[in-house]
């Protein structure tokens, strides 16, 4: 096999984070922060909303596997709450906050955010000599920040990112997308994931060879799924590599 490029999950592949919505003093920050720009929800029914709002969404979508807009969410909730001292705030101020909320949502929900061992000695020997990519179930407000936050933003091209799509792995437009942007077949391309529904099956139904990382996250079984090269410390990912080129 011909290996030109590798693509790649996000969390629980790459970074090892925990975070937690359900933690109510997410939802007292947001209120806080809602109330200096003259939105006045407390917090539980912050909460409410963020929730409501992405349920609707993900109606909305009308996909098998849909996905939420993080910054739409914030940009309704202000638009639904907005005061007279809100309409008077600079226009500029006023586009950049639905972006601004979501990454204080993510900041406070976040308990955890660090790479497994091994993998920024691993990704940079494999830039050397392959195209590497992301298809990740995330936000683009959380994964670019995150990504540079672990040192390894600039390796990867393209980003693809589930919350701009409007769908979630394992809907195989995210992949085709990646392909299509690398300009690499699929018969050349390796994806690495921890889920074995999202990531396994999900690059499997277009020919992408697999290899599941089995780490602390995902899902690790699938009925009448198997993937191709199954790792259980990140830097055996190079032993994946050559097994691939040798076949």
């Amino acid at each position: 096999m011909i290996v030109k490029g590798i693509v790649f999950d996000i969390n629980g592949t790459m970074t090892d984070i925990l975070t937690n919505e359900a933690d109510d003093g997410v939802y007292r920050v947001i209120s806080n922060l809602l109330s200096y720009q003259g939105v006045f929800l407390d917090p539980a029914a912050t909460k409410d909303l963020y929730f409501s709002i992405q349920k609707e969404q993900r109606a909305a979508a009308q996909e098998p596997y849909p996905e939420f807009d993080a910054i739409e969410i914030f940009r309704e909730i202000i638009r639904q709450h907005s005061t007279d001292f809100t309409r008077a705030l600079p226009a500029a101020k006023l586009e950049q906050l639905p972006g601004l909320f979501a990454e204080t949502y993510r900041a406070a929900s976040r308990h955890r955010l660090q790479l497994y061992p091994g993998v920024d000695q691993t990704i940079r020997q494999l830039h050397q000599n392959y195209r590497l990519a992301i298809v990740s179930d995330a936000q683009t407000a959380y994964a670019i920040p995150e990504l540079n936050a672990v040192g390894l933003y600039g390796y990867f091209d393209p980003i693809i990112v589930s919350g701009d799509y409007g769908y979630r792995k394992p809907d195989e437009r995210l992949f085709t997308n990646a392909l299509s942007a690398m300009g690499i077949d699929a018969s050349e391309v390796i994806y690495v994931g921890n889920d074995m529904h999202c990531d396994v099956h999900g690059a499997q139904r277009l020919g992408i060879k697999t290899v599941f990382f089995k780490s602390n996250q995902g899902n690790q079984e699938m009925q009448g799924v198997e993937p191709d090269y199954i790792i259980y410390h990140f830097p055996e990912l190079l032993n994946a590599v050559r097994f691939f080129e040798s076949r």
